[in-house]
């Protein structure tokens, strides 16, 4: 794996705005200017720049789309205690028939998965297992962060080593996961997840596209970081994939507060939780054949040749409309889905058009199609 990791303090990481013991992203603090979002997407479009060279200004929520947020924790927050502790009794299961090590290390993809990760974590240790959390980078089409890798390899073995993520999409991170994690160490990655809806997880909560509350917020509740970044004249080979504090948000801040919710609930489970039978992975090919076919008639009906434009799944489909420039939104339903709320707000908020096609989204509640920029 390379010569020894060397003690750096920049190496060492940070928790951003979550206590110490819950996680250590692996990211090296970094500055960059600001790329409007405009000039941004016409440079990644364009093939000119990959997105992960650049990084627009994280817009801030308003008063209205917190109480959005608010109101999706009312169900979201008791359904995500539960998805997460059948992880937790997967996980556990796994190591007690040894197909995992019982040093269970958690990689949370930077940024999504990390609030996820942190409970992971909490659960983990409260049902007394020894487990150790991580927040690591990984980007599309250039892998997962090698010198972060690298140093979790030699701090923890590398067959307890679980990589967390929030959702899936299309299944294009769970694609460069198993490339990546291939070439790093030659074993196939074990990703869990919350919701699975392309059926690309080995372990997930369930495989609706349901409304995780964090979701749908950004920085403010994964840390007061950005997305990860990777320039060469930022961050050296030897360096992490760097990050930008959120500074901007800190009076808004809800990762811990978000996290320490969830866990109250967490500690009041007791016995064993009834899973989602279509978290068995043996449903996962259906779901995945359901998704496939939607992606391609969305691609076919709206003639998209580049895949990357189109962004699957309520929490996709929301940071889309967030970050990018979104042509318009296609939802299973329009009306009367109280998952849809915030998503709807932002696009009347912006003048995003919004078109009912259940004949198209599949598995998916809402489907993000980014404005070609030629």
């Amino acid at each position: 794996m390379g010569a020894p990791f060397r003690h750096d303090p920049a190496l060492e990481g940070t928790s951003g705005s979550y206590a110490p013991e819950d996680v250590r992203f692996l990211l090296s603090r970094v500055k960059v200017e600001p790329t409007p979002i405009a000039e941004k997407e016409r440079r990644i479009q364009s093939g000119e720049t990959h997105y992960s060279e650049m990084i627009s200004e994280e817009r801030r929520p308003d008063a209205s789309y917190l109480e959005l947020f608010e109101n999706a924790c009312v169900p979201g927050i008791p359904r995500l205690a539960t998805e997460i502790r059948a992880l937790t009794e997967r996980l556990i299961r796994l190591a007690g028939a040894g197909r995992l090590n019982p040093q269970i290390t958690l990689c949370s993809l930077v940024r999504a998965g990390v609030p996820y990760g942190v409970l992971l974590r909490r659960d983990l240790r409260r049902l007394g297992a020894d487990v150790a959390h991580f927040g690591v980078s990984i980007i599309r089409d250039r892998g997962l962060d090698p010198v972060a890798m690298r140093r979790v390899i030699e701090e923890r073995p590398v067959d307890g080593i679980i990589f967390v993520d929030g959702w899936t999409g299309k299944g294009a991170i769970a694609s460069e996961l198993e490339r990546s994690w291939g070439e790093i160490s030659g074993l196939s990655p074990i990703l869990a997840v919350v919701a699975d809806p392309c059926g690309r997880a080995a372990l997930c909560g369930s495989r609706d596209d349901w409304l995780i509350p964090s979701g749908i917020l950004g920085g403010n509740v994964s840390g007061l970081i950005s997305r990860s970044v990777l320039r060469p004249d930022l961050t050296g080979p030897d360096a992490f994939h760097g990050y930008v504090p959120l500074d901007h948000l800190t009076d808004i801040d809800l990762s811990r507060s978000f996290v320490d919710r969830v866990d109250a609930l967490l500690e009041r489970i007791t016995g064993p939780v009834s899973s989602d039978p279509d978290a068995a992975p043996w449903e996962a090919g259906r779901f995945r054949a359901a998704a496939e076919t939607a992606v391609e008639r969305i691609a076919e009906r709206y003639r998209i040749a580049n895949m990357n434009r189109i962004k699957p799944g309520i929490a996709e489909a929301t940071r889309a409309v967030l970050r990018r420039r979104p042509d318009h939104v296609l939802v299973r339903s329009g009306s009367g889905d109280p998952d849809l709320a915030a998503l709807l707000h932002l696009c009347a908020q912006d003048g995003v058009p919004v078109v009912e096609a259940p004949e198209l989204t599949g598995p998916y509640r809402a489907v993000t199609l980014i404005r070609r920029t030629s």
